[in-house]
């Protein structure tokens, strides 16, 4: 079952959320101490109005179990669903950040998207993208945006498969990323 998420998940959605974030989660929070990203990503889950706040993820849940999540928004509203992490980290100047914008405005953006390992392979991740995609066409967008990692294959056939196309390439917090788009119909 596909659910919002509620601020009680934090422990089961943030390894979730990690995993999908891989070396981001470090980058952008500044440290390499796992318990301490673990407890500044915990705390904002469990806020409300940040980029990774319950509010803006769905989750897969199967026997009380969180299986999968999918974190999206708004892509205008980025700057401002960002600010609160920022302060918190000592970084209040939003428009002068390190921190490149993965998604703009115009655009639905599905921003972390994961599965947990013992249940991949089971087509969780792909009903999470249905979600989104219908979340976002639910939310008046007519195009939906992700990130792909540009050696990740496998996620950038799943995407072409579900209708997303390459529009660009990006450069983001020293990644190289497929920016891919799927226009709602």
């Amino acid at each position: 079952m596909i659910r919002r998420a509620k601020p009680e998940d934090a422990t089961q959605v943030v390894p979730l959320l990690l995993q999908a974030m891989a070396e981001l989660a470090p980058k952008l929070t500044q440290t390499q101490d796992q318990s301490t990203i673990n407890r500044i990503f915990e705390h904002f889950f469990q806020q409300s109005g940040n980029q990774y706040s319950y509010e803006n993820t769905l989750v897969f849940e199967e026997a009380d179990k969180v299986l999968g999540s999918l974190t999206a928004y708004d892509g205008a509203k980025l700057l401002e669903l960002r600010k609160p992490f920022l302060i918190y980290l000592g970084q209040p100047d939003i428009t002068d950040n390190h921190l490149d914008a993965e998604t703009q405005s115009g655009e639905f953006y599905l921003d972390s998207i994961s599965v947990n390992a013992s249940a991949q392979g089971k087509g969780i991740g792909k009903q999470l993208i249905k979600a989104g995609l219908a979340w976002g066409k639910q939310s008046g967008h007519q195009t939906i945006g992700l990130l792909v990692e540009q050696n990740n294959a496998r996620a950038l056939k799943l995407y072409q498969q579900m209708g997303f196309k390459i529009q660009n390439e990006k450069e983001f917090m020293g990644g190289s990323y497929h920016h891919m788009v799927f226009k709602v119909k």
